[in-house]
């Protein structure tokens, strides 16, 4: 109708309106009548996108691995991405007149290449197979801080690193050689355990050589302190015989001394008086032997002795008893 249009975008777009070379209207979802041979507009898609990537890179000791990933992000600033890329539409607002929002991903995909090639390249091949947390830190961190990144009014929202893979050949021999290992580490445990085995058991053995060692040092200490015992009491036998020998020595001297003493007394004395005193004490039997003893030793001066059959027999019953 004359050239007059009307047009309603979605509210993930951004407007901006130019007229006569000026910016005459900007804002998100705008819905308005334009005149189209003198109304130029620009459309910059604020939703997030996704970008995939591969590539092959090199390692710090010359081998090559392939990076994969995906990168999500989204124009904040739509005013900037404008200054650079062309988001300018078509007269009927269809389409985009130049290619230039289609670079904008490989724009991005090439600063995340640069980025992967650095930190790649300072790595080795088994550091690099294991380096993706690694990866990802460093190169979103980096990423946000570049200056093309910020002038095209970029965020970031998320970075990830897929899989870090060599080549088949190098994936080969890393499995024979992990697989080596895993052996190596399989033969370890086996001679582990049973080393700890022999070990244990060496310890059993220990233990019951330090026990019986010290059994028999209990019984040898045993034995000593029975032998000292027994030493002890021999000596206390020894000790006691020498002191009854000594008693004894000592009692004989002193009878012997006191029968010195009578004997020596006795010989002085009359022996009358000794006959006398030992007769004191006799029994009558006795005194009658001892008068019989006298009479025959005095037989020649005894004419006759008569003795009675009752004393003769009183002194045979006496004998007897």
């Amino acid at each position: 109708m004359l050239g007059f249009r009307y047009i309603k975008f979605d509210p993930s777009q951004h407007v901006i309106v130019f007229k006569g070379g000026k910016m005459v209207k900007e804002g998100r979802g705008l819905a308005f009548w334009y005149f189209a041979p003198s109304t130029s507009l620009m459309s910059i898609p604020l939703g997030s996108s996704e970008a995939h990537f591969i590539f092959e890179e090199t390692t710090s000791d010359y081998q090559e691995v392939t990076v994969q990933g995906q990168v999500t992000y989204r124009i904040s600033d739509p005013a900037s991405a404008s200054k650079l890329l062309n988001y300018t539409l078509d007269a009927k607002g269809q389409r985009y007149v130049s290619q230039d929002p289609e670079k904008l991903q490989q724009r991005v995909i090439n600063a995340i290449n640069v980025l992967t090639k650095t930190q790649v390249q300072q790595l080795s091949l088994r550091e690099a197979i294991s380096a993706g947390d690694k990866l990802v830190t460093e190169i979103q961190a980096q990423l946000a801080e570049r200056q093309d990144i910020q002038s095209l009014g970029l965020e970031i929202l998320g970075l990830s690193i897929l899989a870090v893979k060599p080549t088949p050949d190098t994936a080969r021999a890393l499995e024979a050689e992990t697989r080596e290992r895993l052996m190596q580490e399989a033969d370890d445990a086996v001679y582990s355990r049973r080393n700890a085995s022999v070990e244990h058991e060496r310890s059993i053995k220990e233990n019951e050589l330090r026990t019986e060692q010290a059994v028999q040092e209990k019984r040898h200490q045993l034995e000593n302190k029975d032998t000292a015992h027994q030493v002890e009491l021999e000596e206390s036998k020894k000790a006691l015989v020498e002191l009854e020998s000594q008693n004894s020595r000592t009692q004989a001297d002193a009878r012997a001394y006191s029968l010195a003493a009578v004997v020596k007394a006795l010989a002085e004395a009359d022996p009358k008086i000794v006959q006398a005193l030992a007769a004191t004490r006799m029994k009558p039997e006795a005194l009658i032997a001892a008068a019989m003893s006298e009479f025959a030793d005095n037989a020649e001066k005894i004419g006759e002795l008569n003795i009675s059959p009752d004393m003769l027999k009183e002194l045979i019953r006496k004998q007897g008893t």
